[in-house]
């Protein structure tokens, strides 16, 4: 399992201020639907920037476990930049965020990301179904905003690490999964978000 949360390490990388400068702009706009689709373009242009690149540590793979890396956290806005590296085969349960919106974008490679539908609760169970499925490739964005925010994401690549950069609304210190019990049921619980180190810049 990831280690609990350490503080987050002063590291640079290229392109890190024109990164955190384009975010900044985003969120200044005056909703969800405004600052997420700001985002989505953003993400997309950042990623095709050849002067924007991520710490190197964020390509190796963690054994177990998708890596966890908190890059950087607003301390004006409030927002955080998770960069998530997914080795073949690697991938999410269903869950939520925990009521807070959030801008994907695929870094490096390719991920499956399935949205769900709730349809129905009685009381710890959940009943969803399968909604959209997206085939995400390299420089692709997309968002997810409560109430649809239950989704998985997946590295379905048998050999190719996947890295993708995600951009939360407040950090994410928990979540709830939700645990398929049969017949488009699921029993939810919490679960704590914990993040991998990140190794100083190569």
């Amino acid at each position: 399992m990831p280690t609990a949360t350490p503080p987050l390490p002063d590291i640079g990388h290229p392109g890190r201020d024109r990164l955190v400068a384009a975010v900044d702009a985003a969120v200044a706009h005056p909703d969800a639907q405004a600052v997420t689709a700001a985002l989505r373009e953003a993400m997309q242009a950042l990623i095709r920037d050849p002067a924007v690149r991520l710490p190197p540590c964020v390509y190796a793979p963690v054994d177990g476990h998708y890596a966890r890396r908190e890059l950087y956290r607003s301390p004006r806005h409030g927002y955080s930049i998770v960069a998530m590296t997914w080795a073949p085969g690697q991938g999410t349960p269903l869950h939520d965020h925990d009521e807070l919106w959030c801008v994907e974008g695929v870094w490096h490679g390719a991920l499956e990301i399935v949205q769900y539908e709730r349809l129905e609760q009685a009381g710890a169970r959940y009943r969803f179904r399968p909604a959209v499925a997206v085939q995400a490739q390299t420089g692709s964005a997309g968002s997810l905003i409560p109430p649809h925010e239950y989704h998985v994401i997946r590295n379905a690549d048998p050999a190719v690490v996947a890295v993708s950069l995600h951009i939360y609304q407040a950090p994410i210190l928990r979540c709830a999964q939700f645990v398929p019990q049969g017949d488009e049921w699921y029993l939810r619980r919490e679960a704590a978000m914990q993040t991998d180190a990140v190794g100083p810049q190569d």
